[in-house]
């Protein structure tokens, strides 16, 4: 399986961005949909974005318009931007790789896992 590393989290001010990198090493990364996804304090882990194989992307509400997600195959790293940072963004961010190129939302289908790395927001 593949192993994951997140970086690039830390405390930022509302309206401040961010870009996290999830560096895969091992498995097949390249034909793997990855995604982000976040805990919040006292909440559920919920999904933020995915990147399929081929590049197609898919955004929860929350991030649509504001955090953008790439792949960089080469590099065997997948990114996060997050632009206009809100305090409701505070959590801990998991990058995932699923089981295949499918990608969905349930956390069952994603089979790697990093570490999770703190992104907080101040108001």
């Amino acid at each position: 399986q593949v192993q994951l590393v997140e970086s690039g989290g830390g405390l930022v001010q509302a309206g401040d961005s961010l870009r996290l990198s999830c560096a895969a090493s091992g498995g097949t990364f390249s034909s793997q949909c990855m995604a982000w996804f976040r805990q919040g304090q006292r909440k559920e882990r919920e999904l933020v974005t995915t990147i399929s194989s081929g590049g197609n992307t898919h955004y929860t509400e929350f991030v649509k318009g504001r955090h953008t997600i790439s792949r960089d195959n080469d590099k065997n790293t997948v990114y996060l931007q997050m632009n206009s940072l809100k305090p409701e963004d505070t959590a801990v961010y998991y990058c995932a790789a699923a089981r295949g190129s499918f990608c969905t939302r349930s956390t069952a289908d994603y089979v790697s896992w990093g570490q999770g790395i703190q992104v907080t927001v101040s108001s």
